[in-house]
């Protein structure tokens, strides 16, 4: 096969570079995030394509984040299906959406309503955007953030909110430090009475 000519051709041209190539399987083809499908007509139809080990995990809809964020989440997955995929196809993708929204704790209500705000109406004019006078990151509180958004909002002023610290944060790091860093010529005294000179990017030797 010519092509497989090529592609040994291009691994024998420096030892340390080496290329792989993926066939078609089932007469499906993966290219980045479309699966290219070739159907019996000899035509090709693409869809969403999602690894074998895609877990179908997003963000949690009863986690304690600002709605906008998770809102954010369905808009996203949504768009990306309308994008990518073929008119025949994309009623598959959407019900594939649905159970995977509904497995990580969406109401049928944030489902119908995204699904509602990415179909555009033709005509509908864009309203003009406005940029604020200032910016103010607040931790999201749901009693209290969006009250404090209202009210900045009167004053022309965008809320942005940040989820409250995590676990991680709390618990810290189990990875090592990385150790010197810092660029220059370090001196290290040892308990032999010996002193050591090094730069960061070269082994110790005896000062």
């Amino acid at each position: 096969m010519q092509f497989l000519k090529h592609l040994k051709h291009m691994n024998n041209i420096h030892p340390n570079i080496k290329f792989t190539m993926e066939t078609e399987k089932d007469k499906r083809l993966p290219f980045l995030d479309i699966l290219v499908e070739r159907w019996a007509n000899s035509s090709l139809g693409h869809r969403v394509y999602q690894k074998p080990t895609h877990t179908e995990l997003c963000l949690n809809g009863r986690s304690h984040h600002h709605p906008a964020q998770k809102n954010g989440v369905l808009r996203t997955l949504i768009h990306r299906a309308k994008a990518v995929s073929d008119a025949e196809l994309l009623k598959s993708e959407i019900e594939l959406l649905r159970t995977t929204f509904r497995s990580n704790g969406f109401t049928e209500g944030d489902i119908k309503m995204a699904l509602k705000r990415s179909v555009k109406r033709k005509g509908e004019a864009e309203k003009p955007e406005v940029k604020p006078t200032a910016r103010a990151c607040l931790p999201y509180v749901s009693t209290i953030s969006n009250k404090i958004a209202r009210i900045l909002r009167r004053h022309n002023e965008e809320t942005i909110h940040k989820p409250l610290g995590k676990l991680k944060a709390l618990l810290g790091t189990t990875k090592d430090k990385l150790g010197l860093k810092t660029s220059g010529v370090y001196r290290i005294p040892c308990e032999c009475s010996q002193v050591y000179n090094r730069r960061p990017d070269t082994p110790l030797k005896n000062g």
